[in-house]
């Protein structure tokens, strides 16, 4: 299944949430899903009239006196079928990681090893940042939201980055170790 069609399922999900309005649901996507699926924007929208046109959403409009009308989404039966449907599907595939650290690091041998050991303390500067921030909405998950139904997946999610970004860290030291022991040779 292509990457926009998963998409129209994690709009869906949305749906299942308290995000009703492309805007909720803009920063529910920067807050959470966005460390694992990105979704810009200019996606959310679309989807929703698709959606709508679908028949898996609703969507109800409220005038507003100096805005525009407030659009308010709500999912329908035949969506959380659809939803569920896809829910139990089995993966179709691991995805492939683009990772330009990756590429770069697989024709380093054309640069001074210095330059591949500064790229690895940037990328490992970046994953502890990124580390700490899993951190953070993990506390706040199991401090202000550990009554949502929801909040022992986002914890599942969130551990998956933790462990993930963690072997990420541990494997950028172990990557400069073995570049600076081949620089001493």
């Amino acid at each position: 299944m292509s990457k926009d069609s998963n998409t129209k399922y994690a709009i869906l999900g949305l749906l299942t949430t308290e995000c009703t309005t492309g805007y909720s649901m803009k920063q529910m996507i920067d807050g959470s899903l966005n460390h694992f699926w990105k979704i810009s924007y200019g996606q959310i929208y679309p989807i929703l009239k698709s959606l709508v046109e679908e028949g898996y959403a609703s969507v109800r409009i409220t005038e507003q006196d100096d805005r525009p009308a407030k659009k308010e989404y709500s999912i329908t039966l035949k969506g959380e079928k659809e939803l569920n449907f896809w829910l139990q599907k089995p993966l179709q595939e691991i995805p492939t990681e683009k990772n330009e650290l990756l590429l770069k690091l697989f024709f380093s041998r054309h640069q001074d090893v210095a330059n591949s050991i500064e790229l690895l303390d940037q990328q490992q500067n970046k994953l502890q940042d990124r580390y700490n921030t899993y951190l953070r909405i993990k506390k706040m998950i199991t401090t202000e939201l550990n009554d949502e139904l929801d909040s022992v997946y986002w914890i599942l999610t969130l551990d998956y980055g933790l462990v993930t970004t963690r072997a990420a860290i541990d494997w950028c030291e172990d990557s400069k170790s073995k570049l600076r022991d081949q620089k001493e040779e």
